[in-house]
């Protein structure tokens, strides 16, 4: 009963850190719109100093710095934390799974909760034909493929360098902020289009249009960490395949090796065995504490993100005066 309490308590904190880490992100969001907001307004609204985490949502900007850094062995200074959080996000798929799709990513937490909101309003979620499901789950690699080729083998480093130079890049975050904002009516639809499919088939855009989950899911099955079935324990009911939002067959597996899976531990909470399912290390047989894996996930985040603020790779070499020329220009600039 202890152990059941315990499993239970650590789906309680994943949900208590999944929206805790949304708000934070809203606070970011809200916080960088007010910086914006004084340089539009010409210094009449008051100032906020700028947050780079909002950096965190530049991850394909993040790829062309990664391919100039690694050319040149300088990091772009515009916008470093977006290539601290990339390398912490994909250490922590390296580490324990794509534990930042189900633990700390906020477009994963609105999409369960879609999910959720599907379950109340038709008692479950649809699903799509299985042949179609694998055709459809085959996007989010393609796109992954599109920014890969196009970034670090189409684009020749002298063409990456002058881009890394352009205003366009400089301010890609207020270009970022604005798509949001100033949302185009094409915008609303597809957004609008995408709430209703999460809401009819949980997980939509993670499951079938998410490159960075992707990309992610390639490097998890390199983590210790796996969803491991105790057949000798296991009463083959079925819970933790009926759990499971990736719909992997968890009670048809002994080890869990899809890069589908997020180690979001919800098929070990359905369990009602005992030991009889769990997030194991290597081949270890005794099982682990329940509370080990997601410590270990946001620890390799916390440890990533404060390296870059302690080593001073987190902050935008841009300066006041700079913002106040390159706001204002904004709508006026493209790639």
């Amino acid at each position: 009963m202890n152990e059941h309490r315990s499993d239970k308590r650590i789906g309680m904190l994943r949900t208590w850190i999944q929206w805790g880490f949304l708000v934070w992100m809203v606070v970011i969001g809200i916080r960088f719109g007010l910086f914006v907001r004084h340089f539009e307004s010409g210094g009449v609204a008051p100032f906020f100093s700028r947050p780079a985490g909002v950096d965190g949502f530049l991850p394909i900007g993040a790829l062309a710095s990664i391919k100039s850094w690694l050319a040149t062995g300088v990091l772009n200074p515009l916008h470093p934390a977006a290539v601290v959080i990339f390398l912490s996000i994909v250490g922590m798929s390296l580490l324990a799974k794509k534990s930042f799709c189900s633990w700390l990513c906020p477009v994963g937490t609105l999409s369960e909760t879609a999910g959720r909101l599907g379950r109340r309003l038709f008692g479950r979620n649809f699903r799509i034909w299985r042949p179609l499901d694998l055709v459809l789950r085959s996007i989010k690699y393609l796109l992954l493929l599109f920014f890969i080729k196009i970034i670090l083998f189409d684009m020749p480093h002298q063409a990456l360098a002058l881009f890394l130079k352009t205003p366009y890049w400089a301010i890609s975050d207020v270009k970022m902020l604005h798509l949001f904002t100033r949302m185009s009516s094409t915008t609303m639809v597809v957004l609008g289009v995408l709430a209703g499919l999460s809401i009819l088939y949980e997980g939509f855009w993670c499951r079938y249009l998410c490159p960075y989950g992707a990309l992610l899911g390639l490097t998890s099955p390199l983590s210790p960490f796996k969803i491991r079935r105790d057949t000798t324990l296991c009463s083959g009911c079925g819970s933790c395949s009926a759990a499971c939002p990736a719909q992997l067959p968890v009670h048809d597996r002994h080890v869990i090796r899809s890069p589908e899976c997020n180690g979001c531990l919800s098929c070990t909470l359905a369990c009602p065995e005992k030991d009889a399912l769990r997030m194991g290390l290597f081949q270890r047989k005794r099982p682990l504490p329940v509370w080990l894996f997601p410590v270990v996930a946001l620890l390799v985040f916390a440890v990533g993100t404060g390296a870059g603020i302690v080593t001073d790779t987190w902050q935008s070499s841009l300066g006041y005066d700079d913002y106040s020329y390159l706001i204002p220009q904004a709508p006026f600039l493209s790639h």
